[in-house]
């Protein structure tokens, strides 16, 4: 059993794939957002449903991790990610890279005129344009918003920054399908979400997107991890070594548009966007991020959040 905020497409294909290279295997799959994901994991830990959970920002992992949520086991690539890609006791181990970017629809704004920087979000110009995938249940949004915060001067400064931008927003969506949605059908609107997921829509779906990556922009580290007394321990070591090989992961490169974290893949063999954009992460303590998160979106949800 898979739970993955993935989606239903990566999951569908890789079931078939993986079923088909371990005919004796019945893999079962369950998508939902990251922080959902995580809330199950916590509330099954004394008779887990899951094996693998198969993607989420790396500060999820590093809470579960402390949690005891987590098994420890160190894939066969494991030199291939640098330090500060898994967990130090082999936790979790990092699969992709994914920069925060700002999304926009091309029937409306090209990319001249596109809001360049997090702090362009603010200009009056976009205000009641921008959208959002509903945050304390997606672990990208959580990102992002603590993000802004640990950007700030202080965290009462962070917190500011929100209030004016939650000034702009028009609309929480509830999944990132119907963030997408969305966004398609509203040439105006703008928001702020995965570069990799933003591309994977527009060349595999056709959606009229693209997107901007502002300098210093938070780079998720997206994860993978066998669940603590996993019910099928050999199948979750199988199917946790055959989504990360080099092969898999040049494939979901193509795909679905994922970037891998493994620095052993030949260039050559990804896409070439992935080669010739240049992002600047911005610095961040992901630990100290992690032990942070829950508090700094308690405030958010206290202080700054309001329905549209």
């Amino acid at each position: 059993m898979v739970y993955s905020p993935h989606g239903a497409d990566v999951l569908r294909d890789y079931e078939r794939l993986f079923e088909e290279a371990n005919p004796g295997i019945d893999l079962q799959w369950i998508a939902a957002g990251a922080k959902e994901v995580h809330g199950r994991i916590a509330n099954e830990r004394n008779r887990p449903a899951c094996d693998v959970w198969w993607g989420a920002p790396s500060t999820l992992f590093m809470q579960a991790a402390e949690a005891g949520l987590l098994a420890a086991y160190r894939p066969t690539w494991a030199d291939a990610v640098p330090a500060d890609a898994h967990d130090p006791a082999d936790r979790w181990y990092a699969t992709y890279r994914s920069p925060l970017a700002i999304l926009f629809n091309t029937n409306g704004l090209s990319r001249d005129a596109a809001p360049r920087a997090w702090d362009d979000l603010l200009d009056p110009e976009w205000r009641g344009r921008i959208v959002l995938r509903k945050p304390l249940a997606s672990g990208t949004m959580r990102t992002f918003l603590c993000a802004m915060i640990a950007r700030a001067a202080d965290e009462d400064a962070g917190i500011a920054w929100l209030k004016r931008f939650q000034e702009a927003v028009a609309h929480f969506a509830e999944s990132p399908n119907l963030l997408y949605d969305h966004v398609k059908r509203n040439p105006r609107a703008i928001s702020v979400w995965l570069q990799p997921d933003v591309v994977m829509q527009r060349e595999r779906n056709g959606f009229p997107f693209d997107c901007v990556v502002p300098r210093e922009t938070p780079v998720l580290l997206d994860g993978i991890a066998i669940v603590n007394n996993a019910p099928h321990p050999e199948g979750a070591r199988t199917f946790y070594e055959f989504v990360t090989t080099r092969e898999a992961l040049a494939h979901q490169a193509h795909a679905y548009a994922k970037l891998p974290a493994r620095t052993d893949i030949d260039p050559a063999q990804l896409p070439a966007w992935m080669t010739t954009d240049v992002i600047e992460p911005m610095p961040i303590d992901w630990s100290v991020f992690a032990a942070k998160e829950a508090a700094w979106c308690d405030r958010w949800e206290r202080e700054v959040f309001r329905a549209p």
